[in-house]
């Protein structure tokens, strides 16, 4: 084959190659810098990471090559939240990725001009960050994973799976400002089952064996786990307590089944960083935050681990069974 073949043959080659990138291209040559700010770290958000990096490759954002992200982890420390959050706004990034309500706080306390993405947060406007899910207003918009009903729904199938239980323990982080109303929002509920309540805060990894201590000498019957970046890297930890002490676990998402809980309902934490890509785009095109709705859940999902349940010698009711969205087996 001749040189000139050679070349010509390389040089469609890597015309294919960069086509698809080429075409969702932005700005030809332009390089965005994004924050990423979270409470968790990046051995827990593995997932989450390939979700969101799978969005904006669909929308031809390759990392390093036309958009460079700035990650910073709080490892379960949310008081490191603002100096993160200031640490970014340093760098002057194009915008910030903020994961749940506290890191969006931390953000939108940084900075007043920066376009903020947020993806799972709590209720944005009864903290402030929104007008409006419609028109949010300002610099934040993005996805909230916030759903007033689901706390009463939790407990009302913990207590169909479980029907003898008296008294449910709460895990919560009490340091987070939406987590602390969830054992209030849960009592009418709560009273209409007629079981008792006992929230146990969790801050950090050592508040883990205290609150089991706690929850059997107060005599639960089961453990309804509350979703929070603190918490969350606890859930290993969690489920191997429960199971050791043979009580049934309510978690608020299907991602925390693969450490051995038993059930869980709520929506899928990770699908979110995908979509989040999106609002990305479209705000790296020139849209307002402000103007860009908030998005909310519309899909929940009740998963139930069959292997945890025959480990605690429970027959799951068929009426559960049928609901069931998943079986782990």
């Amino acid at each position: 084959m001749s040189l000139e073949r050679r070349r010509f043959l390389v040089a469609i080659a890597g015309g294919l190659l960069a086509a698809p990138l080429a075409a969702e291209a932005q700005q030809a040559g332009k390089v965005y810098r994004i924050g990423f700010l979270s409470g968790s770290s990046a051995v827990a958000s593995r997932r989450h990471l390939e979700q969101f990096r799978l969005g904006l490759r669909e929308l031809g954002y390759v990392e390093e090559q036309n958009i460079i992200i700035e990650y910073r982890w709080a490892e379960g420390q949310q008081d490191r939240l603002p100096q993160l959050a200031t640490d970014l706004v340093r760098i002057a990034p194009d915008l910030i990725v903020a994961v749940t309500a506290l890191s969006a706080m931390a953000a939108r306390n940084a900075t007043a001009s920066i376009p903020i993405v947020m993806v799972n947060g709590g209720d944005p406007v009864t903290l402030g960050l929104a007008a409006s899910l419609a028109r949010p207003g300002k610099n934040l918009t993005g996805l909230t994973s916030f759903s007033p009903e689901l706390a009463g729904k939790r407990l009302a199938l913990l207590k169909e799976l479980v029907p003898e239980v008296k008294r449910i323990a709460i895990l919560y982080n009490p340091r987070n400002p939406l987590a602390t109303h969830g054992p209030k929002g849960m009592e009418p509920v709560a009273q209409t089952l007629a079981v008792q309540l006992q929230p146990l805060g969790i801050t950090g990894p050592d508040d883990v064996p205290t609150a089991f201590l706690d929850a059997m000498k107060g005599r639960a019957g089961a453990i309804l786990v509350t979703a929070d970046q603190v918490v969350n890297l606890q859930t290993a930890q969690i489920s191997a307590l429960a199971l050791k002490n043979r009580l049934p676990t309510m978690f608020d998402a299907p991602v925390f089944m693969d450490a051995g809980g038993l059930m869980a309902y709520g929506i899928d934490f990770i699908a979110p960083f995908r979509r989040a890509a999106t609002y990305v785009d479209k705000i790296l095109k020139g849209a307002r935050p402000g103007d860009l709705p908030i998005e909310e859940p519309t899909k929940f999902e009740l998963v139930i681990n069959l292997k945890t349940a025959r480990a605690l010698g429970l027959t799951i009711p068929p009426s559960l069974l049928a609901r069931a969205d998943e079986l782990i087996q």
